[in-house]
């Protein structure tokens, strides 16, 4: 990731540290991309951290009708 993607990086970094279940984002280009996602945890297990899951907030989202 660039240097512009800092705050990204703070993100998931944070998210890793802290042991959150989901980190839901709407940043398709640094955050929600499968081959980054699959970058980002294999530095968590070579640092033991646990994989983070990352997602859009269109997976997560719960409709009434369902």
């Amino acid at each position: 990731m660039g240097q512009t993607s800092f705050d990204d990086c703070l993100h998931i970094a944070a998210a890793t540290i802290h042991r959150v279940d989901i980190l839901v984002s709407w940043n398709f280009k640094h955050i929600v991309n499968i081959y980054r996602i699959r970058g980002y945890n294999s530095i968590n297990i070579r640092l033991n951290y646990s994989n983070l899951e990352i997602r859009s907030s269109k997976e997560v989202m719960i409709h009434e009708d369902q």
